[in-house]
């Protein structure tokens, strides 16, 4: 193997490493561009150090018969690898108000390190396939897959029982189950009770998250809603 194509296989594994490593940033997921560009390259870098021991075994063999002589038993350090991403993937795997997050970017860690894997080896139609693969994946497949989507919003009022039947009311309108309610009550200016409720709502993909907010906000005795998680 010329060291061009040492080079040629690393400058690949860096760039599927940066698209997809991109993709995982703009969203804000725990492992960004460069977390996946180091998986990338370090699993080409033990793909091509695999190919070049094979080279050399084959040399002190005689390329005409290798079943004698030094044996060398090739994918060994390959296996090591993808075995070793599932630790940089399970510390971007977290739970965040009873909800895990983070599975999706620690499955494009293992991908990123198996595409390096074959980029390593010289299958470049199969690690620029690959690369195709999992960007469709995390940008379209979404879109074109329609899903609901379980959101956490928590929203802060006074009036209980009206408030409440009128959130009650624009859930039931827009065909959103409450999966949970969490309830909270303290004391608040002038002697009313301010309430606290964190739902967690199953979300019809047909639904205007935006317009569901302003329908809520809309109401004279809600004071505050966000959204404490953001989907996948």
């Amino acid at each position: 193997m010329n060291w061009w194509e040492v080079l040629l296989r690393l400058g690949l594994a860096t760039l599927v490493g940066c698209v997809i490593g991109m993709e995982r940033e703009r969203k804000h997921r725990p492992a960004g561009m460069r977390t996946h560009v180091l998986v990338c390259v370090g699993a080409a870098t033990v793909a091509v150090l695999e190919s070049l021991m094979l080279a050399d075994t084959q040399l002190l063999n005689g390329v005409s018969d290798v079943t004698t002589g030094v044996a060398l038993s090739r994918g060994r350090l390959s296996a090591q690898v993808i075995s070793g991403i599932g630790f940089l993937g399970a510390g971007t795997i977290f739970m965040s108000h009873k909800k895990i997050a983070g599975l999706t970017t620690a499955a494009s860690l293992w991908c990123v390190g198996c595409l390096g894997l074959a980029i390593g080896m010289g299958y470049y139609g199969l690690g620029a396939a690959g690369c195709a693969v999992v960007l469709l994946t995390l940008t379209a497949m979404q879109r074109l897959i329609h899903a609901s989507v379980v959101k956490q919003m928590e929203v802060v009022f006074v009036e209980q029982q009206p408030t409440m039947a009128y959130i009650g009311k624009v859930f039931s309108e827009s065909g959103i189950r409450v999966l949970d309610v969490d309830m909270h009550v303290k004391k608040g200016k002038g002697e009313k009770q301010v309430y606290t409720h964190l739902y967690t709502l199953d979300i019809p993909y047909r639904v205007d998250y935006a317009e569901l907010l302003t329908r809520l906000a809309s109401h004279e005795s809600v004071q505050s809603i966000r959204t404490l998680n953001q989907g996948m």
